[in-house]
């Protein structure tokens, strides 16, 4: 056994841990640098020998870690854009609620004095507000559904940058360990930190195949890694709307597989996930309900305006304009139909605030049929078809296809009533004099009726009517007057005796029939036209009282709505914020046992210097005390 031997193997062991120490030093601040440990074993009784540099990384605690910046990212990104709506909503100088009550203000200002042009105008002035506030509304959110398409894309840019950095990494490991027999630190550290880069932007699944490569898969599966070679992600347009930009996946290495639009429930996780969760769960449906409110308003109002005359004795028109519904075929479809979406203003109540998803199960039944599925809640809706027209109605919405025969089973649609509407919203009234606040109908006599109403260009043929409904059910009309009877869902033919509940349409006016006579009597029903009066404030009475009705969705007055809106906001950002602090508190104790086994401490490195430097100078002192016992040992000699 050889003293210089042994403290040569010394002054090596301490000249390798003096270098780790440095190194660790030299990185205290690279992200995703793990800290290093000199591994010293003994050599067959012949000094020291340096076995390993070993990284102190805990693959367990990173996968929680990952997982938990996944997450918070995710809830982060969610919670600042549902803030902005938030916003928006809770704003009382900025918000609708005011503007909707000074406009039915407005209007009571005019029932009181139904000729002042001073009340008209300020009419006029609140609904031109009214609707210029529902527009900014609609198109701030408009512009978020925008800026969350960038956001995406930019987002799969980042991806894609990393996973092609990670196949290249696990080809440069696989060199190395072919070479050297094992990967460098420093390639292992670059690896990680992108693994853990690439789950702050999307949740990915990381698989280790022989305990070295690292294999990402997505969700569901399909491959994003696959040892040195990188699958991308592509932003495309959504297959059901154009306006919707989606994750596309590329099959195939070399662009040259199919590119499929991944279904927006797999990508949860990480920036990307969280502006997918943000845009499904709260900002379509916030547009959704704006679009909703708008066009219950506008709807309901205009219905009762054409119920009114105005100064020049003419029926009312529609006060309010709207945006068009949405209507989109499914690009992957095999037919050729297309769909135009319009909202039924006989059947404004049932309008609901969401999209819907409609299918073609049948293409070659007569009629066709179809499935309807609400897109919030995926329930399934009753649908109604009007061969005679190609028109499907549900949901207080009327789909009219244009090609129908080419269309195949299997073919899909989107249909979007609500969710641009209010982007449109504007007074269709300009002059004082067209404000119907007199009232357009005259009705007087026994027959028991509700709902009576009349459409627009009513008492075109004749001023009055005399309408007579005997025990039996016939009726006759004075004077003789094309006459529509409906039943359910189902036109009558002409002469058909009448039923309690049959609603009933006569040149432009309307009514529902609530009973018979009883036997042996006959009730009757005069229907006339009124005469324009300048005091005449009926109909303006009747647009005031629309605040207290529930107009929208059948069950809310507008002001009660839009009291919803805000308050779904509310809680949706207070959710989302009680659950980032929590998974935040979450990731920083995980960061915090992360960093007590990888992360380097500088007080505990500065104790390392000392104690290596001091192994240091004790094996040189061994081969000096060596060197002079050999010098005494020959000086013997002599």
């Amino acid at each position: 056994m050889s003293m210089f031997s042994i403290g040569l193997s010394g002054l090596n062991a301490a000249q390798n841990a003096l270098n780790t120490t440095s190194n660790n030093i030299s990185n205290v601040y690279t992200p995703g640098y793990n800290r290093e440990i000199t591994i010293l074993n003994e050599s067959n009784n012949t000094g020291v020998r340096v076995k390993d540099i070993q990284r102190q990384f805990n693959t367990f605690v990173a996968a929680q870690l990952n997982n938990a910046k996944s997450q918070s990212s995710a809830l982060n990104v969610y919670s600042n854009q549902v803030t902005q709506i938030d916003n928006l909503l809770a704003d009382r100088a900025a918000g609708l609620a005011p503007l909707m009550q000074n406009f039915f203000s407005s209007l009571e200002d005019l029932a009181s004095a139904p000729s002042d042009p001073a009340a008209r105008q300020g009419v006029l002035g609140s609904a031109n507000t009214l609707s210029a506030q529902f527009r900014s509304f609609d198109g701030y959110l408009q512009d978020l559904q925008s800026g969350v398409n960038g956001q995406i894309k930019d987002e799969i840019t980042q991806i894609n940058n990393t996973t092609a950095q990670l196949g290249y990494i696990n080809r440069e490991i696989s060199l190395a360990r072919a070479q050297l027999g094992e990967a460098p630190n420093s390639l292992l550290n670059q690896r990680d930190h992108l693994i853990s880069q690439l789950n702050e932007r999307m949740d990915v699944r990381l698989n280790i195949q022989d305990g070295n490569t690292y294999n990402l898969t997505l969700p569901n599966g399909q491959p994003l890694v696959t040892g040195d070679t990188a699958y991308k992600l592509q932003a495309i347009e959504s297959p059901n709307d154009p306006q919707r930009i989606v994750v596309g996946y590329q099959e195939g290495t070399r662009g040259n597989g199919n590119l499929i639009a991944l279904d927006e429930s797999l990508i949860s996780g990480g920036a990307l996930g969280g502006l997918m969760s943000f845009r499904s769960e709260t900002l379509d449906k916030t547009q959704n309900q704006i679009g909703q409110l708008s066009a219950s308003l506008a709807v309901a109002f205009n219905n009762q305006h054409q119920q009114g005359v105005d100064l020049n004795g003419d029926q009312g028109k529609a006060f309010f304009s709207l945006g068009n519904s949405n209507g989109y075929f499914n690009t992957n479809n095999n037919g050729r139909a297309s769909i135009q979406v319009a909202i039924d203003p006989d059947n404004i109540g049932a309008l609901k605030a969401t999209d819907y998803s409609v299918k073609l199960t049948d293409a070659t039944s007569v009629p066709p049929v179809f499935e309807v599925s609400r897109k919030d809640d995926r329930s399934v809706v009753e649908t109604s078809f009007d061969a005679s027209s190609n028109t499907l109605s549900f949901g207080g919405v009327n789909v009219v296809f244009t090609d129908l025969s080419t269309a195949q089973t299997g073919d899909q649609f989107e249909v979007q009533p609500v969710r641009q509407v209010a982007g449109g919203m504007d007074s269709a009234i300009i002059e004082l004099d067209n404000i119907a606040a007199a009232s357009l109908i005259e009705h007087e006599g026994d027959l028991d009726i509700s709902q009576l109403r009349a459409a627009s260009g009513a008492f075109t043929s004749h001023d009055e009517y005399i309408l007579n409904v005997d025990d039996s059910g016939v009726l006759t009309v004075n004077p003789a007057t094309p006459t529509i009877v409906i039943r359910g869902d189902t036109t009558l033919a002409t002469g058909t005796a009448l039923e309690a509940g049959d609603k009933i349409s006569i040149d432009g006016l309307s009514f529902t029939l609530d009973a018979i006579p009883d036997a042996g009597e006959t009730a009757s029903l005069n229907i006339s036209r009124s005469e324009a009066k300048s005091g005449d404030n009926r109909n303006a009475l009747a647009l005031q009282n629309l605040q207290s009705q529930d107009v929208v969705g059948g069950r809310a007055t507008v002001s009660g709505a839009y009291a919803a809106i805000v308050s779904d906001v509310g809680n949706r950002t207070n959710i989302v914020q009680v659950n980032l602090d929590a998974r935040q508190g979450l990731t920083n104790q995980l960061k915090a046992v992360q960093q007590s086994e990888s992360g380097v401490n500088l007080d505990e490195e500065a104790a390392n210097l000392i104690r290596f430097q001091q192994y240091y100078q004790a094996n040189a002192r061994v081969i000096d005390t060596a060197s002079t016992i050999f010098d005494t040992i020959l000086g013997l000699r002599s």
